[in-house]
């Protein structure tokens, strides 16, 4: 039985498009052909450009052109942009630099301005740490400059020195709550207050009430950041609650961090789906 409907299974694939029911399982097979979906999207995204791995190694090429690009990239609700924009961050907080120019010019094809793409790395500053960002910035910097692109792009920031605190503060209790907040700062203990304070200055103070991103935005680049770094399972399940705040649901969430699977892998990847799962049922 098992074989007959393994073969059943496979034929069905073979033509495409047919859905059938086993039992209580809908079963619906691929109506489009992977490598054809895969290979368009990268036309979009990329344009005529070809991997050099592929001439050395064009089984795995494909492999994995036809796993990102049809897979991944076909399923959900983000738009291109978004997926380069994510892809972007993955690639930063993993610090797996020689595949960012290719991203940063696919972001710019998929509709990402330079602000926007400026700001995903400053976003990501405050999770995976100065060095890895100027390094990610560094990359972009020469892609600009090869399109002609003015730097320094205009300011974003809408903080002084004197505000920073005051309006970080605002937007953490925007996100948190903000009676969450001031316990926060009330229980630090003494010799633990300024990360507090660094907290409310820097990491929303400084980055999340910059211009050029939505707080939606920031808060699912926040998510994917912590997610790649991976460790940081208790601040995962923190901005999972945060992107919920913000109005990110769940969907939103799963997608973001799938996005984020080719990039860094399928352990942290589903360590984020457990974290997702734990804020929020795993059927919700």
């Amino acid at each position: 039985m098992k074989n007959v409907l393994s073969m059943f299974l496979m034929a069905t694939l073979l033509l495409g498009g047919t859905t059938f029911t086993i039992g209580k399982i809908s079963v619906c097979a691929a109506s489009k052909n992977r490598t054809e979906t895969a290979q368009n999207k990268q036309n979009q995204l990329f344009g005529s450009s070809k991997s050099k791995l592929a001439a050395t190694d064009p089984d795995f090429t494909q492999t994995m052109n036809n796993f990102i690009y049809g897979d991944v990239y076909s399923r959900g609700k983000l738009t291109a942009k978004q997926r380069e924009l994510l892809a972007i961050t993955a690639l930063t907080a993993s610090q797996t630099l020689d595949a960012l120019p290719q991203q940063v010019e696919a972001a710019l094809n998929a509709g990402a301005t330079p602000i926007e793409i400026k700001e995903t790395l400053y976003q990501c500053a405050p999770y995976v740490g100065f060095p890895k960002t100027v390094s990610a910035l560094e990359v972009t910097n020469k892609i600009f400059k090869a399109h002609g692109i003015k730097m320094p792009l205009p300011n974003q920031a809408t903080v002084t020195e004197a505000t920073r605190f005051d309006d970080g503060f605002k937007v953490q209790g925007e996100i948190f709550g903000a009676e969450h907040i001031t316990n926060m700062h009330k229980n630090s203990p003494a010799n633990q207050k300024h990360i507090a304070n660094y907290l409310s200055e820097f990491c929303f103070g400084g980055t999340y009430t910059r211009n050029g991103l939505d707080l939606q935005m920031r808060e699912l680049i926040t998510l994917c950041a912590i997610s790649s770094i991976g460790g940081a399972e208790p601040q995962v399940k923190a901005h999972v609650q945060a992107n919920l705040n913000v109005g990110n649901d769940k969907e939103l969430l799963l997608d973001a961090v799938t996005q984020c699977l080719p990039y860094i892998g399928f352990p942290r990847t589903l360590n984020a789906i457990a974290c997702i799962n734990q804020v929020v049922p795993a059927n919700a």
